[in-house]
């Protein structure tokens, strides 16, 4: 349980710094936030992965610290960049 209280945090944090750098206006409030955020974490730590072993894991273990809160930003920008090409399409 307090792993999701843990990742729910790092998600609030990661979408809320990555939405204030990521330029223009994104709708969604504080749920679309901390999803994208969540899912932003997913991808950073993905990537993350993939660069420093050559394969790709998604875990949910990752580490809050700095740098982890950094991929999650960074993953939170791509993320909120797919939603951007997603939304733009349909609308």
């Amino acid at each position: 349980m307090w792993n999701l209280i843990a990742w729910a945090i790092l998600g609030l944090l990661a979408g809320a710094i990555a939405k204030a750098i990521y330029p223009g206006t994104q709708g969604g409030g504080i749920l679309a936030t901390i999803l994208l955020g969540i899912v932003g974490a997913f991808i950073g730590g993905a990537l993350y992965s993939l660069i420093t072993t050559g394969t790709i894991a998604v875990s949910a273990t990752a580490p809050f610290n700095f740098l982890g809160v950094v991929i999650a930003v960074l993953g939170a920008i791509i993320a909120i960049w797919l939603w951007g090409l997603v939304t733009r399409r349909a609308a």
